[in-house]
């Protein structure tokens, strides 16, 4: 449970982040925030492997270059879904998404999230 708490958290940080690097992203206020924020990690683990599925041949064709439109529209459903969660349009969501992602990594990359720990059997 701490492990999801964490993450809830550093996502939130993150789309707190993105308000003030880009324009066209806006909360209403922090509740928003932080609903969107389990709203995305709530996306991001049953919708996004969905459109991954369903797309697989256009991902494979652009060499994986179209995930990261898969994530710009998965942000732009969270924004339709949480009420307060303003994004202005496509290129405002597919460049938020590539930020909350590098975001999300560099912090979660500080508290081990993510780690895969390898030991030798003997």
């Amino acid at each position: 449970m701490t492990l999801f708490m964490l993450t809830w958290a550093i996502t939130s940080l993150s789309l707190w982040a993105a308000t003030y690097v880009f324009d066209g992203l806006q909360f209403d206020d922090s509740g928003a925030l932080i609903i969107s924020a389990l709203v995305l990690g709530l996306a991001n683990a049953v919708v996004r492997p969905l459109l991954i599925l369903f797309t697989l041949p256009l991902t494979i064709l652009s060499l994986g270059f179209f995930l990261l439109v898969i994530n710009a529209l998965v942000l732009m459903l969270v924004a339709q879904l949480v009420n307060g969660f303003v994004l202005s349009g496509f290129w405002t969501a597919f460049f938020a998404s590539i930020f909350i992602a590098i975001l999300n990594a560099m912090i979660g990359s500080l508290f081990s999230i993510n780690r895969i720990k390898i030991e030798r059997i003997r």
